[in-house]
């Protein structure tokens, strides 16, 4: 079968497609192959970047949100849902494949190479709405049994599919305070704000480590911070991050660059929504422009790999 454009496209931008879903390295990757800093997943929680796989099992979204960035907008047909196992086979090989090519470079941290060769954390966030994969329970299951964490983000629109899973920890995105402005931001394909709420309050199941992710956009989406407060203290999550939307990508031809909000704007809403929900300010990395919120119970380290110096940008 002849590629589609989108999936030309997506090959041009690094994508490595492996059935219904794909993987690909990101940035963060490669700055810590080469003996740099590592990505707020690490600062956070002790994932290391090299041994991190982003991954999806579907190219699929019910939104076309506004400040995405990925090329959710041209969708990829006709792919039928990979087999678990045979989607984490392909998507580990084509990880190693990305991590074969740092071998030859005098740049290349040799420790960490040897570190990534064993990945130990799957990202389960690259594009598109993971719950849309229909094996998907059975597909962190099998992550998990290699001895892998598993980070899933969702879209919170599948409720009935979340109630199923068991990562290490779910994150579910709130981009919006109310009904009104989440048609607005998020685009979702039918009535979905129902579905939002009833995910929300899923989290207070205690199933898993629990995290609310917001994408914040001047001009959009920071007004309603009580109406937040509201959402996600009956939600309950053991954290919060509040992330500065970026103006890269797709998003572009949404969003002015002026939308982009600066870290000081993030650590004043950070301040603000933590006093509303009691949560303490617990961590920042102000070159991704995001904070972290903690409730006094929640441990927050997954995986202690953190260098001395890591402490001091807190």
């Amino acid at each position: 079968m002849r590629d589609t454009m989108a999936e030309k496209t997506l090959a041009r931008q690094g994508y490595h497609l492996v059935g219904s879903g794909a993987v690909k390295p990101c940035l963060w990757l490669n700055r810590s192959l080469r003996g740099g800093d590592q990505c707020y997943k690490h600062h956070f929680y002790g994932i290391a970047s090299h041994r991190c796989v982003q991954m999806t099992p579907t190219l699929e979204c019910n939104h076309l949100c506004l400040h995405c960035w990925r090329p959710i907008d041209d969708p990829v047909p006709g792919r039928k849902a990979t087999e678990p196992a045979e989607l984490l086979e392909g998507i580990l090989q084509g990880q190693q494949r990305f991590i074969s090519g740092y071998g030859g470079s005098a740049t290349t941290d040799p420790e960490r190479l040897a570190e990534a060769r064993d990945p130990k954390h799957m990202a389960i966030s690259l594009m598109g709405e993971p719950t849309l994969y229909p094996y998907l329970k059975e597909f962190i299951d099998l992550v998990m049994k290699r001895g892998m964490t598993t980070f899933l983000v969702s879209n919170a629109t599948r409720p009935e599919v979340l109630a199923e899973l068991r990562p290490t920890q779910l994150y579910l995105s709130l981009n919006a305070p109310n009904e009104e402005k989440y048609r607005q931001v998020c685009n979702p394909s039918q009535e979905l704000w129902p579905k939002v709420l009833q995910s929300l309050q899923l989290l207070k199941e205690r199933r898993c480590r629990s995290v609310i992710r917001m994408t914040l956009a001047r001009g959009l989406n920071m007004d309603g911070i009580e109406d937040y407060a509201r959402l996600i203290g009956d939600a309950e999550p053991d954290f919060v991050e509040l992330k500065a939307y970026m103006h890269l990508g797709r998003s572009r031809a949404r969003l002015e660059r002026a939308a982009m909000p600066q870290h000081s704007e993030i650590m004043a809403l950070a301040h603000s929504l933590g006093e509303l929900l009691g949560y303490r300010l617990e961590a920042e990395v102000p070159l991704s422009r995001v904070a972290l919120l903690s409730r006094e119970s929640s441990p927050r380290f997954i995986e202690m790999e953190l260098q001395p110096d890591d402490e001091e940008r807190f």
